[in-house]
């Protein structure tokens, strides 16, 4: 093997060399006009006053402040929803349809005797009168409403991420620029992305209500058309980004459009396909939620009555379900990753 030596120069040689450095007077610039936007914007956002507050709420909590409004604020909500509720209570005089020899399961009917003071009309005096109430009591009554909810929930979220693949398939066809037919479908394509990914689900679930009234249907549309901007978006890069040597081949032998798209892109770009779909499922469970708020059915619909009543045990209860179901989601799809891709 053929080694060439290593120039040097020679003794005596003067060595002169220099290092350009790494920042220059414009990054400098640059540094401080985002440090001026972030002071000026941070005021009107009163960021000031977060940090303020923040830090009494730190003091509070090791001794060094008397007061915090921030730990005040907490700690009332906190109380106000502990214990979170399990059971559900109703009297059975408003349930008409009750068969009280078929109660629901781990029920039971619960007699409390009431004591009013009633003025006797004839002898116009205070009399104690006492009224016997008979009560449906279910342990777990409010656990059940919550789960079914709840699945109603992961049902929007289902069929708004389908129906988020089912638009986004076509979109991403056109919205690729090495396979879209022209440049008109293109710039069609990319403009209705831009369309789906620029309206929140909570705007859109809120006309959705108005158009097909409070229930699931809203809450899927609203899932399904704005997950089909993003999805569009993404599988069209993926697309544009594929290794065009398998394209190349296919191309040689004669394959048509669609065959190089199959064989030869649809390979390499489905692990991320996976990976995208099964983050907007995670994102669809979570914004089924909010956008319940506005009516659009799930655990959100719930979730509003209860707080705008003020029954933050109820509350509780609801977001400890959300929080389980989404970390349970997100365990699923991460067997589900590792096993597909």
């Amino acid at each position: 093997m053929n080694t060439k030596p290593i120039p040097v120069p020679a003794p005596g040689t003067p060595l002169s060399w220099q290092l350009d450095p790494p920042y220059t007077a414009r990054h400098f610039l640059i540094v401080l006009a985002l440090l001026a936007l972030l002071v000026f914007t941070g005021q009107r956002t009163e960021m000031d006053r977060m940090v303020v507050m923040s830090m009494q709420a730190v003091g509070k909590l090791v001794g060094l402040v008397d007061d915090s409004q921030v730990v005040r604020g907490l700690s009332r909500v906190g109380q106000s929803m502990w214990p979170p509720v399990l059971g559900e209570k109703e009297e059975v005089a408003r349930l008409p349809a009750l068969d009280k020899e078929r109660l629901p399961f781990f029920a039971h009917i619960e007699v409390q005797e009431r004591k009013e003071q009633r003025l006797n009309t004839q002898t116009l005096e205070m009399e104690t009168e006492t009224e016997r109430m008979e009560y449906l009591v279910q342990p777990l009554g409010y656990v059940w409403t919550v789960a079914m909810k709840m699945f109603e929930t992961i049902e929007i979220a289902i069929w708004g991420t389908l129906l988020s693949v089912l638009l986004s398939i076509p979109l991403a066809y056109f919205a690729a620029s090495n396979y879209t037919p022209s440049r008109v479908t293109y710039t069609a394509a990319r403009g209705a992305i831009s369309l789906l990914r620029s309206a929140p689900e909570l705007i859109v679930a809120l006309f959705l209500v108005l158009a097909y009234g409070f229930g699931p249907i809203a809450g899927v549309l609203a899932l399904g058309l704005h997950a089909a901007g993003f999805l569009g978006k993404f599988y069209a890069e993926d697309i544009e980004n594929a290794d065009k040597k398998p394209q190349e081949a296919l191309e040689a032998i004669g394959a048509g459009r669609l065959k190089t798209l199959w064989y030869g892109v649809l390979p390499q770009v489905l692990p991320q396909y996976i990976a995208y779909t099964l983050y907007i499922l995670d994102r669809n469970v979570r914004m089924a939620t909010v956008i319940g708020l506005v009516g659009a059915g799930g655990i959100g619909q719930e979730l509003k009555g209860r707080f705008d009543m003020f029954q933050y045990g109820h509350v509780a209860t609801i977001l400890i379900a959300i929080f389980i179901v989404v970390f349970l989601l997100d365990q699923f799809s991460a067997r589900l990753r590792a096993r597909l891709i």
